[in-house]
């Protein structure tokens, strides 16, 4: 079993396991009868959900053994096959699966260590990704507990590396039919459900009240926020929506986004309220020449574009900029796009504004992409901070004397936002910081932190209004060079 399962198997603080060689044979859950093989129901390869329940353990094979981001397993151009051949019901029904079990897996895996007297020594992980799997659905969704616990069964029966385990798969999860809601009613959810270094740190910069709101904002679902160049309010009243931020409208999902109204005429595109705040920040950019550095998949490039200037948006992905193009073209805005790594990136001209949303551990964006939390290590901040500052420094470079550059981050980490900020003034005394005001976020002051940059936070509310529901984690500071 990899690093990631072993820290994520004792992420529950009475995990019996932590520090135990994982060897011997399975033993059947503590306090239950040695299942038999009647008790399992086999049904056939074509069982109503059987498909889906073996793509949805097949993702979380693949998010947590080999760290493969989730949005890529999920494309249905180049993602995982047995995904891709599913129908769109059954594909909705994977992503929720998926999506819960992720959210949620701390909890889980804290029950799963309580059933049992010693770790399971299967090493791929197989026998956990279909016990999370089947948990995602007894505990936390509509889900029959015998639909939920026979297709386990079913999945565990055929597969070669899990078929050894079939009984223990068997017995653990009709224990936790019985069992299950009084241990999750007991379990301190905030805290299992984020890795045990992503929430000390929090609390450690934020303090505890704060990252337990964040971890709370991580286990649900985010509403859906779209980006209204013109008359948004008209179209949050006709989408049945709230403006957030004094920019973007925020709406319950309902159904596919390609059918909302407005779609196909480009009125408006998928983009978070938080965001949607950095490109903002350049102010009056009619008529400039604005960089957009790391600028698939485009919201950024889209909104410079739509406040009328001439947007030249760079990024290392020639795939990414294709599906950027391809987001253009569909709202009727233009931009001059360049294939480049910014570390050897030279424009011919200096740039009168520059959007630089540099790489970063994505740690604020939890709430939408549950894999996040998963994927990342602690390292993974320190290492992207060095690139980070160095994009910074480069892209200071390529600003006329006056000039507005806005640095941004998706992240929580102090690392990748403030303490950049911090070192670049420090080391660059011709750059002055230029705060951010409330006015400008729709009246958020809450969304401004002590030295006037844009800090927002998943479990900050925009609003009042029955879609307040928090925002991703982000960081932006805006900067001129004298």
């Amino acid at each position: 079993m990899s690093a990631e399962r072993k820290n994520t198997s004792s992420q529950g603080k009475n995990s019996k396991f932590k520090g135990r060689k994982r060897s011997g044979a399975p033993k059947t859950p503590k306090g239950n009868d040695q299942a038999s093989e009647a008790d399992s129901v086999e049904g056939t390869f074509k069982d109503p959900g059987y498909a889906a329940r073996k793509a949805a353990t097949d993702l979380l094979g693949k998010v947590l053994s080999k760290r493969m981001p989730l949005d890529g397993e999920l494309d249905l151009n180049n993602g995982h096959p047995g995904y891709k051949r599913l129908e769109p019901n059954d594909r909705a029904l994977v992503r929720a699966i998926i999506g819960t079990a992720l959210r949620r897996r701390g909890q889980i895996q804290d029950v799963i260590d309580r059933f049992l007297d010693r770790p399971i020594p299967e090493k791929t992980g197989r026998v956990l990704d279909i016990l999370h799997v089947a948990m995602a659905q007894l505990f936390f969704m509509s889900v029959p507990d015998h639909a939920a616990v026979s297709l386990a069964v079913t999945l565990a029966g055929r597969d070669g590396r899990a078929k050894p385990y079939k009984n223990l798969v068997n017995a653990v999860l009709r224990r936790a039919t019985r069992e299950g809601a009084a241990i999750l009613a007991e379990q301190d959810a905030e805290k299992l459900n984020a890795p045990e270094w992503m929430f000390a740190r929090w609390c450690e910069v934020y303090g505890e009240e704060a990252a337990r709101a964040m971890s709370a904002a991580h286990m649900t679902e985010p509403y859906l926020d779209l980006t209204v160049p013109a008359d948004r309010e008209a179209w949050a009243e006709k989408l049945g929506g709230e403006v957030q931020l004094g920019y973007s409208v925020r709406l319950q999902p309902d159904g596919p986004i390609e059918k909302l109204e407005g779609f196909d005429d480009g009125k408006w595109w998928v983009q978070d309220a938080a965001a949607a705040v950095p490109a903002r920040l350049l102010g009056d950019i009619k008529g400039k020449v604005v960089a957009d550095l790391c600028a698939a998949p485009g919201g950024k490039t889209m909104q410079l574009a739509a406040a009328g200037a001439d947007v030249n948006a760079v990024d290392i992905s020639a795939r990414r900029l294709q599906r950027l193009t391809q987001n253009l073209k569909r709202v009727g805005l233009e931009a001059e796009t360049e294939v480049s790594d910014l570390r050897e990136f030279v424009p011919i001209d200096l740039f009168d504004a520059i959007l630089l949303d540099a790489p970063c551990s994505a740690t604020g964006t939890i709430r939408r992409h549950p894999d996040v939390a998963w994927l990342k290590r602690e390292d993974d901040v320190l290492k992207l901070a060095d690139l980070q500052y160095e994009l910074l420094e480069k892209a200071l470079g390529w600003l006329k004397p006056g000039g507005t550059l806005v640095y941004c981050t998706c992240s929580l980490e102090q690392e990748e936002g403030e303490l950049q900020i911090q070192r670049l003034l420090l080391e660059h005394p011709e750059v002055q910081r230029v705060p951010v005001t409330a006015e400008e976020l729709g009246g958020v002051a809450e969304a401004i932190n002590s030295q006037g940059d844009f800090r927002a936070m998943p479990g900050q509310n925009p609003s009042s209004g029955k879609t307040s529901g928090g925002l991703d984690g982000f960081f932006a500071a805006r900067l001129r060079i004298s």
